[in-house]
């Protein structure tokens, strides 16, 4: 029977050369196998690119990744016991191997424990062994040891199951990069299927299912059909037309806030943009009593104040500028006596009363029956000046409700561009030329048909059963799952779509912590990143476009989501075309084949292991095969993701140009169906109109 030390000395292969903190090198023994090694009597491929190795030091064993693998002439080696000191002293070749130190493993009672990082390296002449079956498939285990979520298995650990700790994988952000055709979509596809399928498996005893939620923002329509039968079944929101289970995508524009219809219309900052601001602001707290009263009128009411001070001391001189005051005194007086019947101090009662009637006398006295107005004289203007600062220096502090033009508090939208127009003319001179292309820009993406069933439907739903429905009701009650179809969405808005719908999640998260006092786990995942995540371009103007948007909201998420529960799950195909800042807040990665140099030099200063060697491999990565590391695995692991169903995989497949070129595979074509989807109507190929 053979000792332990016998038994250690039995899978002796190298020797340490040199020692590095991110590369050891050996030599490998002149006896060391060539092709096959047997380890306690199960036979192991040695040596191999990507297997594993220990070297024994005093706190255990350090683990290593062969990275590397040759031969170089160097001299003969002196072996103890042989009579090699008399050979002449010639180059020899010698196979040696690079090491990539990864972690430690350590016994913890019959088991085996693995540690992330090397506590203490090597020495110079060390041993360096081959792990036993059960030392390899505790070093891939050991590197989940949180795992619950299985992601597949390791092909150089005896196909090992690797799993993922999704507390650390979706909380500290995860990106799945890799070329097209690399499996991208299926590695996505399968690793929610295998969340919410664990998640089932291991439920408290009274609880019926799993309160996951995972948000799919699809822009090519990979995912609508993939995920059917899953959990409790997936909500799927798509651009009409729609499918039996399928249910049509809404985002009123009254949900966006000032900064995105900025972006859309385009404003300049000087002043289109604070004119845009304060119409909203109008709109939106217009007849409302959520926020308070003072919501309502206090924003008018300045307004109409600095609309008057100019002529307090010469009143109004010019026609225009008559009917200028006038055309505003009404409505004004309308909003005092809805503010009036609201409050309940006496003073403030009678102070708004006396203003009210004074504006409405006013009014009445310099109307013409035509709708245009007399001059006014600087008197009646000082006097509602006064009256209008003692309803101000009334208003509680407590009911005024700052930045209520970027709350998604609905308001008719078509009567924006109006709006604009009306508080332009209030400000006299130049102003409402300048706002003109402003307030086409917004009439014509409010009329563009394309876009019309989808930022001002005919039905909106409220803000609650909007958040409901994308993000989920009460323990996920409607499914675990939303796949947010963006295919048919107009590339003119999709940017600002998918902006808006990201921090409307966000922003729903923050407000549940800070309402129950914890967060609420849901996770976000976002395909084609690349396109809507871009690198900011040095230079440019003042004025936001869509993409920046979008940027600049999906930056936030990666930065504070984790406070609020809100996990990010990236999906690319070219990582350096991607935000800086999005890509450094990503700490787990799952790197399929990547063959850009540019996209391979950005990854491997990414990666917070010590894998370069590794690395190296990404671009001869099979299909379905991924390096996994970051926070949510000790080490670094290639694995094999498990194949799908073809009714569970993504709709990207490459296209069967062979097949169809040969008649494998029938296409037929009908180009009138097509336009008719496309426009809403058929027509002829002559371009003449016909009916169905």
């Amino acid at each position: 029977m053979t000792s332990p030390v016998e038994r250690m000395a039995q899978r002796v292969v190298a020797s340490v050369e040199s020692v590095a903190p991110d590369e050891i090198r050996a030599v490998l023994d002149t006896d060391a196998p060539r092709s096959t090694a047997i380890v306690e009597g199960i036979v192991s491929p040695f040596p191999s690119i990507n297997s594993y190795v220990l070297v024994p030091t005093a706190c255990g064993a350090m683990v290593g990744i062969i990275t590397w693998l040759g031969v170089e002439r160097s001299p003969f080696p002196k072996r103890s016991g042989f009579k090699d000191f008399g050979l002449i002293d010639l180059p020899y070749p010698h196979r040696k191997m690079w090491i990539c130190p990864v972690g430690m493993l350590t016994t913890a009672g019959d088991s085996w424990r693995l540690d992330r990082g090397v506590r203490t390296f090597p020495s110079v002449g060390d041993s360096v062994v081959l792990p036993t079956r059960d030392q390899t498939i505790a070093i891939v285990r050991g590197a989940g040891e949180d795992g619950r979520i299985p992601l597949g298995t390791c092909p150089s650990a005896y196909d090992a199951q690797v799993t993922a700790d999704p507390n650390k994988m979706f909380g500290r952000h995860l990106a799945v990069l890799g070329n097209t055709g690399s499996g991208k979509s299926c590695t996505v596809a399968g690793l929610i299927r295998a969340c919410v399928t664990s998640a089932e498996e291991s439920l408290e005893t009274d609880i019926k299912t799993p309160n996951a939620r995972f948000i799919v923002l699809d822009p090519n329509g990979e995912y609508s059909t993939c995920f059917s039968g899953l959990g409790k079944g997936c909500r799927v929101f798509k651009v009409p037309p729609l499918g039996s289970e399928e249910q049509p995508f809404l985002l009123p524009a009254w949900m966006w806030n000032s900064s995105e219809w900025s972006s859309v219309a385009q404003a300049a900052p000087r002043t289109q943009r604070p004119l845009l601001t304060d119409a909203l602001r109008n709109l939106k707290t217009r007849g409302t009593t959520e926020a308070g009263p003072a919501c309502s009128v206090l924003p008018r009411t300045r307004q109409a104040r600095q609309v008057l001070l100019p002529y307090r001391q010469t009143g109004t001189g010019s026609p225009a500028d008559h009917n200028g005051i006038g055309n505003y005194l009404g409505p004004l007086a309308v909003d005092f006596a809805v503010y009036e019947s609201q409050v309940e101090d006496v003073d403030l009662r009678a102070t708004i009363r006396t203003l009210r009637e004074r504006v409405e006398g006013i009014e009445a006295e310099k109307k013409w029956a035509t709708g245009r107005y007399n001059a006014f004289g600087a008197t009646e203007i000082r006097d509602l000046l006064s009256l209008m600062d003692a309803v101000l220096a009334h208003i509680p502090e407590s009911e005024i409700v700052a930045g209520a033009e970027d709350a998604p508090i609905p308001f008719a939208v078509d009567s924006l561009a109006e709006h604009l127009e009306a508080i332009a003319a209030l400000q006299g001179g130049n102003v409402q030329q300048f706002i003109s292309f402003l307030t086409m820009r917004i009439r014509m993406v409010l009329a563009d048909t394309r876009m019309r069933s989808v930022v001002v439907p005919d039905e909106p739903p409220t803000l609650a059963k909007w958040l409901a429905a994308h993000i989920g009701e009460n323990q996920a009650e409607n499914g675990q799952l939303a796949v947010i179809d963006l295919s048919l969405v107009p590339y003119e808005i999709l940017h600002l779509v998918i902006s808006v719908t990201a921090r409307l999640v966000l922003e729903s998260l923050q407000r549940y912590r800070r309402l129950e006092g914890i967060n609420l786990p849901t996770v976000l995942v976002l395909e084609e990143a690349h396109t809507f995540i871009s690198r900011k371009l040095l230079g440019g103007d003042d004025i936001p476009t869509p993409a920046d948007m979008c940027r600049t909201t999906f930056e936030r998420i990666a930065r504070e989501g984790r406070k609020f529960g809100l996990g990010l799950v990236l999906s690319s195909q070219r990582p350096s075309e991607l935000s800086e800042t999005v890509l450094a807040q990503c700490n787990s990665f799952l790197l399929h084949r990547i063959t850009n140099e540019k996209d391979q030099d950005l990854v491997s200063r990414l990666v917070p292991d010590n894998a370069r060697g590794l690395l190296r491999e990404l671009p001869s990565l099979p299909t379905r095969q991924a390096i996994f590391l970051g926070l949510a695995t000790k080490i670094p692991i290639i694995v094999d993701v498990p194949e799908l169903r073809s009714e569970d995989r993504p709709k990207s497949d490459d296209p069967k140009f062979w097949e169809v070129w040969t008649g494998i595979e029938k296409r037929t074509i009908d180009w009138e169906k097509v336009v008719k989807d496309w426009i809403g109507k058929i027509v002829s190929c002559e371009g003449e109109e016909t009916s169905e």
